[in-house]
């Protein structure tokens, strides 16, 4: 896939319309329609979310696709029971991991901090705070590349974390920190009414 880059300088607003399709108007979706979901929109989806930023660049997020109906039943043995029916009929799964060793890829992915790599292996608690917040920034975008393809995100913590990361990720490499259903929504009953949020003077402050 070609990689389009853009000056930032000029890069304008986004319209309505995809401001609601990425923020909005956007919903987690608990049922999904039997539409498949293609190997390339799960393609897309990385292509996407690998521009996120993190720090010094590390990019410690993982994706496993489960697809297969043998690994999805390996799968939702993993999950609370509220998850699992729809997991199993979603047309696309996604695990979302940190990798343990993210660290080793420094010197190519930031080489302008390659020390780091060393200082990071010698200091276990530090890397694993690194890899869980840039993870999770990583993952946040995960979900907007989802609902950028035109396809609908349904993001679940209710998993036995270490019971998944024993079937998927059996030599401690990764460790799971979502499961995302994908696909597209099943009707306008998908999904929950829209909870309240905090308002701006609630949340905000001006220094």
């Amino acid at each position: 896939m070609t990689e389009m880059l853009t000056d930032p300088a000029t890069t304008g607003r986004l319209d309505d319309a995809a401001l609601a399709t990425l923020f909005t108007g956007a919903h987690t979706i608990n049922a999904f329609a039997p539409t498949p979901v293609t190997d390339d929109q799960l393609a897309e989806i990385w292509n996407l979310t690998r521009w996120a930023p993190t720090a010094v660049n590390i990019q410690p997020l993982r994706v496993v696709y489960v697809q297969s109906r043998e690994a999805r039943e390996r799968l939702i043995r993993h999950l609370h029971e509220g998850n699992q029916a729809k997991t199993l009929a979603a047309p696309a799964v996604a695990v979302l991991a940190v990798d343990n060793g993210f660290h080793e890829h420094i010197p190519r992915v930031a080489p302008f901090r390659a020390e780091l790599r060393n200082e990071l292996a010698e200091n276990p608690p530090v890397r694993e705070q690194l890899g869980r917040f840039n993870g999770a920034l990583q993952a946040g975008y995960f979900i907007l590349a989802v609902r950028a393809v035109g396809l609908g995100a349904g993001p679940m913590g209710g998993f036995d974390a270490a019971g998944l990361d024993a079937e998927f990720f059996p030599d401690g490499g990764w460790t799971s920190t979502l499961v995302v259903n994908i696909g597209h929504p099943e009707n306008s009953d998908a999904w929950h009414p829209r909870l309240p949020r905090l308002e701006h003077d609630e949340v905000v402050r001006w220094a």
